[in-house]
């Protein structure tokens, strides 16, 4: 029943209506809220509620191409996106120099 109600808070809105966003080398390095250091090269992300260290999935609608992320950081604090991803979960998604990319987000 717990991972039912994660999944739920995780698919927050419906998949038209959600974006990710992609952080990185100006946090490379800085402490995340698990306490680890972010490594833009690490499949990690943000997100407001999931528990740290769930591991995400992550489907860029724009082109179907998917990643799976851990949570390590919470974020992102711009409304209408659900998810920062690392860069190299950008780069697996397609999304790198878009910055923003429409998204389907579930647990893994």
């Amino acid at each position: 029943m717990i991972r039912l109600a994660l999944a739920l808070s995780v698919i927050a809105a419906p998949a038209h209506a959600t974006k990710a966003s992609w952080y990185g080398p100006g946090f490379h390095g800085r402490t995340t809220a698990n306490g680890e250091r972010y490594i833009q090269h690490a499949a990690t992300c943000a997100h407001r509620s999931a528990k740290f260290g769930t591991v995400l999935l992550v489907t860029n609608l724009a082109n179907g191409r998917r990643a799976e992320c851990r949570v390590n950081d919470r974020g992102p604090y711009i409304r209408g996106r659900s998810v920062d991803v690392s860069k190299a979960v950008a780069i697996k998604l397609g999304m790198l120099a878009d910055g923003v990319a429409p998204v389907s987000v579930r647990v893994k």
